[in-house]
């Protein structure tokens, strides 16, 4: 069986690569949101996707039943899609790989993309990725990653990370890049960790913006921007009435005054000397007051 099923073979003019992956790799859901916006936004057309059966374990990746016009029922599979746009304001084209990050046979997925992207002609490729991370929600969202040149890394704005330990299929799909040769940056925002269960629109706003920079694009932004504000606002209103919160999100920001290093990245006794118990009641409570004032 063939793990990549091909549903059209489009031309493409000088194609860069944007990916993400839901799960692991995906803090607050702001890595995989950032590429579905850019690909709604530049109206993409989806032309492959990877074999769900090769891939994913259903008994805990479990296909979904959704309801179409309240009566007929369709099976949704987890699925790892393709597709593709025109860039705007310029002759080339951008292909978005977005889906969970699958669970088996990882080398064979890593083979076929290394397959895919040689036939494609990818000329250069930007992966995003989301990590939580002791930083307040009320400071800019830190972006770190890596770039495979000073130019790059100069355009893409990154601070390097120096971390080492597990990794996801990102990091993977980044070894795979290197080894054929195709310029790739890396972007990973840092998410909030009292607000990990939650999506945080405040990142995928950042990396939306960024990957447009390195990509030299112009995109409409004001949909991410009203749903940031509104997630900035809500955490505010909760923390405001609570002085324990208040002071542990003060700490944060003290904190993020005194380093621009990811806190991922410190040596473990060099990070934010914050109570546990602090941040997590805060985490309960954030969690219990967003999904109460999701439809708000």
């Amino acid at each position: 069986m063939e793990l990549l099923r091909w549903d059209d073979r489009p031309r493409l003019r000088r194609p860069i690569l944007v990916a993400a992956f839901e799960g692991w790799n995906d803090a607050g859901n702001a890595a995989s949101e950032a590429v579905d916006y850019l690909a709604r936004a530049w109206g993409s057309n989806i032309f492959a996707a990877f074999d769900s059966e090769e891939l994913f374990d259903f008994t805990s990746a479990r296909p979904r039943v959704r309801l179409e016009s309240g009566e007929t029922r369709r099976l949704e599979w987890p699925e790892i899609r393709l597709s593709f746009a025109p860039l705007p304001e310029a002759e080339r084209d951008v292909v978005f790989l977005a889906g969970p990050e699958p669970q088996l046979h990882w080398r064979s997925f890593a083979n076929e993309f290394r397959r895919l992207v040689i036939s494609l002609e990818v000329e250069m490729a930007v992966l995003l990725g989301a990590l939580l991370a002791d930083v307040p929600h009320t400071r800019p969202v830190r972006i770190t990653g890596g770039a495979a040149t000073p130019e790059l890394a100069s355009l893409a704005g990154v601070e390097p990370s120096y971390y080492e330990g597990p990794t996801g299929i990102v990091g993977v799909m980044a070894d795979i890049l290197a080894q054929a040769g195709i310029p790739t940056a890396s972007l990973w925002a840092s998410v909030p960790h009292y607000v990990s269960q939650s999506s945080s629109p405040k990142a995928a706003l950042a990396l939306v913006e960024r990957t447009a920079r390195i990509l030299g694009a112009t995109i409409d932004v004001v949909e991410l921007q009203l749903g940031a504000a509104s997630y900035e606002r809500q955490i505010n209103d909760l923390v405001a009435s609570d002085e324990d919160a208040s002071a542990y999100v003060t700490r944060l920001e003290e904190q993020d005054e005194d380093t621009q290093q990811a806190d991922v990245d410190l040596p473990a006794d060099e990070g934010p000397r914050l109570s546990p118990a602090s941040g997590e009641r805060l985490a309960a409570e954030v969690e219990r007051y967003l999904r109460e004032h999701r439809r708000d």
